[in-house]
């Protein structure tokens, strides 16, 4: 198994499913790391060196570990609740969502909602929603109205990742940004 399906394999249990391989989490998201390593090495083998190079190299920094590495977490993107000790944060002016165009009918219904996740996740440019919405087809990007949100009371979190979190944005914040298509 190569390092990104591992590291594929390794969101799904910090993300969704830590009883795949019978370890639980604790109530900010925080899983053993001997545990994880040993679970994980029921079906794909893995030390401590080859994750540690998967969190150091991971193109979206999707995880965190400690202090002395004994712990480790998904940063954001949870189906299942924790608290990852997020701050409220002032957003910027604007920020973006990328999504598919298969999509854009619902959005445009019912605003963007976490779904499966415990938060709608943004971007801080137009640029790297645009490669978000190029994995489900052809990129839609929408603007999102940060600072009328937050004036009206809506929360923001940054993730370690930088990563944008709200728990939802109605369709009155957004505005629809035509992108190229999909590659």
């Amino acid at each position: 198994m190569s390092d990104q399906e591992t590291s594929k394999f390794i969101a799904l249990i910090l993300r969704h499913k830590p009883e795949v391989i019978g370890i639980t989490l604790d109530e900010h998201g925080w899983a053993d790391v001997e545990q994880l390593i040993a679970g994980v090495s029921k079906t794909h083998p893995l030390t401590l060196p080859q994750l540690e190079e998967i969190v150091r190299t991971d193109s979206k920094q999707r995880y965190s570990f400690n202090e002395d590495h004994t712990l480790i977490r998904a940063n954001q993107g949870h189906s299942i609740t924790v608290d990852v000790e997020l701050e409220k944060t002032d957003p910027p002016a604007v920020l973006y969502h990328g999504t598919g165009e298969k999509y854009v009918s619902s959005i445009l219904r019912e605003g963007l909602l976490p779904k499966s996740r415990l938060y709608v996740h943004l971007s801080a440019d137009s640029a790297t929603a645009v490669n978000v919405g190029k994995r489900h087809g052809r990129p839609v990007v929408f603007r999102v109205d940060a600072r009328k949100m937050r004036e009206d009371g809506f929360d923001f979190f940054l993730s370690v990742n930088q990563v944008w979190l709200t728990k939802q944005v109605p369709i009155r914040y957004l505005t629809r940004i035509e992108t190229g298509p999909a590659e």
